[in-house]
């Protein structure tokens, strides 16, 4: 495939340009805040520079965190609040240094889970989506609570996998944001006026996870080679 820009391929680049442009679309037709476009170009950023493997996608990703806390926060969301306040800030601060220590020759070296480790990520989810779940079902205010603990575990595990450097993190990434977009179209139809571009913006993710899994799969396999 063409590249363009050093190693961005000309396919990354059209992916950002588009997911951009439907953000400003999006913006001036549901009339949200230009804070609420910072929030969809700084998380695109983000996902784009991770599937990537550049370090620079931390940076964007701490601002992306306390905006998208702040716009759970108004929606009733508390376990996106928590996750996002109590878990990736200290995570953001961990994976740049984490990642900036495994880099060799400005490329991050990528590894593949064992089967074992497979199935226990998957006891992880499901055990920890169920209680969690049951726990915030008793927050006064609170919305979709299963599926909102579904997005909450689902983000710490991935998260886990992602500062580990592990390839399977973009299988969580793919579940987690069919689930965040679902819970975004629950807000939507509940009034929300952020709902629209959330779901836009979680949907880019859900491309950017397959294409993550397909870098970080070839990167991984160059790895045990």
């Amino acid at each position: 495939m063409q590249k363009v820009l050093g190693n961005w391929r000309v396919f990354e680049v059209v992916w950002l340009v588009l997911f951009t442009i439907t953000g400003v679309v999006f913006t001036f037709l549901s009339k949200d805040s230009l804070f609420g476009f910072t929030v969809f170009i700084t998380g695109v950023l983000c996902v784009v520079l991770t599937a990537k493997g550049k370090l620079a996608s931390y940076v964007f990703g701490m601002y992306n965190t306390f905006g998208y806390a702040y716009l759970a926060y108004i929606n009733g969301l508390f376990g996106e609040v928590m996750l996002n306040l109590l878990f990736f800030v200290p995570m953001n601060i961990a994976g740049f240094y984490m990642w900036k220590k495994n880099m060799q020759s400005g490329k991050l070296s990528m590894l593949q889970m064992k089967a074992k480790g497979v199935l226990l990520t998957v006891a992880v989810c499901v055990s920890g989506a169920l209680l969690l779940g049951f726990g915030l079902s008793f927050i006064p205010g609170q919305n979709s609570p299963y599926i909102d603990a579904v997005t909450t575990v689902l983000s710490v595990v991935a998260t886990i996998l992602m500062v580990r450097r592990f390839k399977e993190q973009w299988l969580v990434y793919i579940v987690l944001n069919m689930f965040t977009v679902m819970l975004w179209v629950i807000r939507m139809l509940d009034g929300s006026s952020e709902g629209p571009l959330m779901i836009v913006m979680w949907s880019a993710y859900l491309i950017n996870a397959v294409y993550g899994y397909y870098n970080w799969n070839k990167g991984a396999k160059e790895a045990m080679a």
